[in-house]
This record gives structure tokens, C-alpha cells and sequence, in this order.
């Protein structure tokens, strides 16, 4: 088959031929948890803390999905074992797992919801982000608020993400390309819109918001580990929009660009504006930790025909 592969409620499909009920919990009420993984040469990035954090999120909602941990993670290798044969050489697939609810009861007539479960690939969009390891991304605050922890605990990764989608709309309006730094209702900052935020400082080393305030990144761990064998501790303490501002170097990470130099906070430059000495090393830690020369690879995909 010449067609990608989608795993949806207990089997293989074509892609063309996946669908999902329009009265699912996921489309009537958000209730969507998810995780999204990326390949580097066809093998997926640390696939087992992904799913460990898909269990811990799925606990929290009370959802089981009926599917071990390990058939799980068989499910996401055989499935992108096919898809990734469809791409061209040297390109790679980001993997998306979400879990709903179900029916949503107030819309069915099914009396027993059952969660539904589905895995699906496609090519990693390098295009949003590959120009940004060589520019840096910019930053905006705005008046949109991290979602506070007593809304939902900030260890759920869910697709209720409408304040993401209002703080970067602000964030391009008033720069464009930007991208929101979220703050919670203190002020601390907290993250970017999908994404956390790693600062540098030379009398400090590597520094983050605590892990009690932000989901837990799979990417930012790898970060502080790649910066461990540079030399540069990690600690985690609240971090005030001051503390960007004044870095010298700041990042963000997430899976599917790995890590991203940040040029200006609110159209101010971080130091140089440009990307830095300490985000060179990273990124060729990552490069030699996964076997690809990450930002070549973007500039290649980043228009495919």
C-alpha cells in the first residue's frame, strides 16, 4: 500500500479511509489527551517517556484505553515502520497518539462510551520552525493567561488549547512570526505555546520553571542532559519575565524542532539577538545524540514538492 497507515479503535486503516464520530467527547468538549513523537532516520525519540507521561495524563482523567503500554508501543513502531517507508531519503515523520472520552453521552445513543484511540503520522512541518535555528524565534507576552492549576494540573497534556491558539494570535499581532510566552496569574513565566523554556546564564548555567508549574518536557529533559555533558547544570526555580530579558542565551524545546534559539523578548534583542555560542553546542550534542545534522535536515524538507 502506497497509502499512510492509521491505527484507530483496534486496527489498521487506510488514511483516506480513518474517521472519527463528530459526536465524540473529543470534538464536543475537548476532552483529548495526546502525545506527539517524532523520528530522527525512522526511530522514534525516546517513545517509552512519552508514554509513560500519556499514562500518567490519562490517570488524572480516569480514561483507560484498553491498550497496554507495550502493544502500545508496538503499535507506534509497526505503524510508522510502514509510513516512514513512503517519504523521501533522509526525511522524518512526527507521530501523534490521542485518547478521548468517546461519545459524548449528551449527543449518543449509545448508553457505554468506549475511549477512542487512534495513532497517526505525517511528515514533520519543518517549514514553521527551520529558518528559526539560524534567525531565532521572537517572543511576545500578552494578557492570555496560563491555564491555572486549578483548572487542570499542568502534568495533563491535553488538546484544550485555546489559550495557546488566543496568546499567539495577540503575540503575531503585535510581532510578526512571534510566538506567546505564557504567564501564569503571578506573573512567573511558565512556557511558550507548546513548547518550555530554557534559559542560560553564565554564572548560573542552564535554569527552567519548576517542573510543578509547566508539563513535564521530554525535549527540555534532554536538553539539561546533552547541556550535563557539556558541563552546564540544570536548576529549576521560578523565572520572571526580567530573567529572559537579562539571559544570555534562552531556548525553547519540544519534540518536533528539538531545540530553537530565542532572538527578542517583546521586540527587544536577548543579548546579541542572534543565536548563540551555547546553543551551537547543544544542537550538536543533539546532532551526534540522534545521527542527523538536525537544522540541515529542516532546510532540506522545509518545501517539499
Amino acid at each position: 500500500m502506497n497509502e499512510p497507515l492509521v491505527y484507530l479503535d483496534g486496527r489498521f486503516v487506510a488514511e483516506s479511509a480513518a474517521g472519527i464520530s463528530i459526536t465524540d467527547a473529543g470534538f464536543v468538549q475537548g476532552t483529548t489527551i495526546a502525545e506527539q513523537l517524532r523520528t530522527f532516520g525512522g526511530s522514534l525519540f525516546h517513545p517509552r517517556e512519552h508514554l509513560a507521561r500519556l499514562d500518567r495524563s490519562l490517570q488524572i482523567i480516569g480514561i483507560n484505553p484498553g491498550i497496554a503500554r507495550e502493544r502500545l508501543l508496538e503499535i507506534a513502531r509497526e505503524l510508522v515502520e510502514h509510513n516512514h517507508r513512503l517519504l523521501a531519503a533522509g526525511d522524518d515523520l512526527g507521530l501523534s497518539i490521542f485518547v478521548t472520552a468517546g461519545e459524548y453521552p449528551g449527543y449518543s445513543t449509545h448508553p457505554e462510551a468506549e475511549p477512542t484511540v487512534c495513532l497517526h503520522t505525517y511528515p514533520l512541518p519543518f517549514r514553521l520552525w527551520a529558518r528559526r535555528y539560524r534567525t531565532g524565534q521572537p517572543l511576545r507576552t500578552t494578557e492570555i493567561r496560563q491555564v491555572p492549576p486549578d483548572c487542570w494540573p499542568p502534568a495533563l497534556k491535553c488538546r484544550s488549547r485555546m489559550h495557546y491558539y488566543l496568546a499567539d494570535r495577540l503575540a503575531r499581532s503585535a510581532e510578526q512570526d512571534a510566538r506567546a510566552l505564557l504567564l501564569d496569574h503571578k506573573g512567573w513565566v511558565t512556557e511558550a505555546s507548546t513548547a518550555n523554556i530554557l534559559l542560560y546564564r553564565q554564572e548560573d548555567g542552564l535554569f527552567s520553571p519548576p517542573a510543578s508549574k509547566v508539563l513535564a518536557g521530554i525535549s527540555l529533559a534532554a536538553a539539561c542532559e546533552l547541556g550535563g555533558r557539556i558541563g552546564l547544570r540544570t536548576t529549576y526555580r521560578d523565572v520572571t519575565t526580567e530573567d529572559v530579558a537579562s539571559a544570555d542565551e534562552v531556548f525553547l524545546t519540544s519534540t518536533p524542532l528539538c531545540i530553537l534559539p530565542v532572538s527578542r523578548l517583546d521586540g527587544q534583542p536577548i543579548r546579541s539577538g542572534e543565536p548563540g555560542e551555547v546553543f551551537e553546542r547543544l544542537m550538536a550534542e543533539w546532532n551526534a545524540s540522534v545521527g542527523i545534522d538536525i537544522v540541515a535536515q529542516a532546510e532540506r524538507f522545509a518545501h517539499r514538492e
